[in-house]
């Protein structure tokens, strides 16, 4: 049977690690569970992901592959389609996708996660996830003691610069567009070794697959084999929307650094019955955050559901039979007992 028009109990919209890790628990709650994944994970660019516990290393769509198997193994379903809306509804949610079909679901867990926004620097979207960076737990080691340049491109230039410095003392940083910094930063970078290097990036230098340096206007090319560049990391949040849950700024030390949606700390939102997960609700969160996050989502849907089973159960014995219901009750039983007299004699 197809999945369209099927009620679940679960649908998960969004199938990287918090959306596998929460379809895996539902499963093994015995869960009907429907995972929607539109193929376009954030980290495809990476060649591995790091600090997964029992998985260090691993290619990001292995790990990706392998979780499909395991929540697959347990009963949930998982298709690849969009979502581009859903709907609340008297029994529950309306989830209309992309080609136009329709399920339902009692309760929803949304891990689309964030879109990387880079500024328009020449060659960095190209190079995004291989040579150009943003997270030295993620790629800091993979890059120890090699030349690495900073493009101050958002608020936290200073203290990116200062991060990666824990990895190399090859560390310039490269004002591009951005506002001169304070005395007391100038000071700080001064004192790790980090130099300032003036002027507009232009472009990224690249000889056959490498990484070779970073071009000011002018001309200039300052030898690099990596570049670090903070994004704005904006939640992938058209669901949420469509269903009365917009984004919020992600504010830090005062810097706006994306967008997110609010949840509490088990991933409810302010919505009844829908449940965040992973970088759409916690932008700074690593792999394996987003996969706790997704478990901790799916402890407390199962438990929403167990308090909903229960209320439904009550009710149901609470409620007096129909005359009609009765009267059959009646005939089955008086039925029975002259059934039972005949045998006896």
């Amino acid at each position: 049977m197809s999945e369209t028009n099927r009620r679940y109990d679960v649908v998960v919209i969004g199938g990287g690690a918090a959306g596998l890790s929460g379809a895996l628990a539902l499963a093994r709650a015995r869960r009907s569970v429907l995972v929607i994944d539109a193929g376009s994970p954030r980290n495809a660019p990476a060649s591995h992901a790091h600090n997964y516990l029992g998985r260090e290393g691993v290619p990001p769509l292995e790990l990706l592959a392998i979780g499909r198997a395991e929540a697959a193994q347990y009963g949930a379903e998982i298709v690849r389609g969009e979502v581009v809306s859903a709907a609340r509804t008297a029994d529950g949610f309306h989830v209309v996708r992309a080609d136009g079909g329709v399920v339902r679901a009692r309760r929803l867990l949304v891990t689309t996660g964030i879109v990387d926004e880079l500024p328009p620097v020449a060659g960095l979207a190209e190079r995004w996830g291989r040579d150009v960076l943003h997270c030295p737990y993620c790629h800091g080691w993979e890059v120890r003691d090699r030349p690495v340049g900073v493009l101050a491109a958002g608020p936290m230039a200073v203290h990116q610069a200062l991060l990666w410095r824990q990895w190399t003392d090859d560390v310039m940083l490269f004002r591009h567009e951005q506002a001169d910094f304070t005395d007391e930063e100038y000071e700080q970078l001064a004192a790790r070794g980090i130099a300032v290097a003036d002027g507009t990036v232009e472009a990224l230098e690249v000889s056959g697959d490498r990484l070779v340096g970073v071009r000011l206007a002018g001309g200039t090319v300052v030898p690099r084999e990596a570049v670090v560049v903070q994004p704005r990391f904006t939640a992938r949040s058209a669901v949420l929307e469509s269903l009365g849950l917009p984004s919020t700024e992600t504010v830090l030390d005062g810097h706006v650094l994306g967008s997110h949606v609010a949840a509490d700390p088990s991933g409810a939102t302010g919505l009844p019955g829908v449940w965040v997960a992973g970088n759409v609700a916690t932008l700074m969160e690593q792999l394996v955050g987003a996969a706790a996050a997704g478990l901790k989502a799916a402890s407390a849907i199962n438990m929403d559901l167990v308090t909903d089973d229960t209320r439904r159960a009550v009710d149901a014995r609470r409620t007096p039979f129909s005359a009609e219901a009765e009267r059959q009750v009646s005939e089955r039983v008086l039925g029975d007992r002259r059934h039972g007299l005949q045998e006896t004699r």
